[in-house]
């Protein structure tokens, strides 16, 4: 999952610039997206994750029988694009609840990563899905995800790169 982990904190860091809505509401007058979905962010997140996907897959290489998931082009690819694409779905979603940037909505502001890297993995890549998102590990995701999430935050909010730890 670390193509999918990796995007989240790398779209905070080298984000910015024009938003992905370029500022369109939607017919209920709230904005698409909003400000903190960017071009930008978008595309250096998920480089992010598949420069850390292309890490694992020559970790991997250099050590074939070690118990981790066999990532590959494709996966690397879906898993980071994917986690981005949740996370853009999610903040449409909570402008139509009417909640505004950088407040807390539980469970999804979590596990949308997940959601859109799973989904893209089923759609385009589902073979792979199968193999090698075990119950175990899928367990062991939905376990992590929110610990890292906070955690991650938590920084981002110290480094004064969030205006909220959550």
């Amino acid at each position: 999952m670390l193509p999918a982990y990796i995007p989240n904190p790398v779209a905070v860091v080298g984000g910015g610039g024009t938003p992905i809505d370029r500022g369109t509401r939607f017919f209920d007058g709230k904005r698409l997206l909003g400000d903190g979905k960017t071009y930008r962010g978008f595309l250096v997140g998920v480089a992010g994750g598949i420069g850390i996907g292309l890490v694992q897959i020559a970790i991997q290489n250099g050590l074939p029988d070690a118990p981790l998931p066999t990532q590959t082009l494709s996966s690397v690819f879906l898993l980071a694009t994917g986690a981005l694409t949740g996370d853009l779905i999610k903040s449409f979603f909570k402008r139509r609840v009417g909640k505004g940037r950088g407040e807390k909505w539980p469970i999804a502001d979590q596990y949308d990563l997940v959601f859109g890297a799973l989904l893209f993995l089923a759609l385009f890549d589902f073979s792979w899905l199968l193999t090698e998102v075990t119950p175990l590990r899928f367990l062991f995701i939905l376990i992590l995800t929110p610990v890292l999430h906070r955690l991650v935050n938590i920084l981002g909010f110290a480094t004064g790169l969030k205006n909220v730890p959550w």
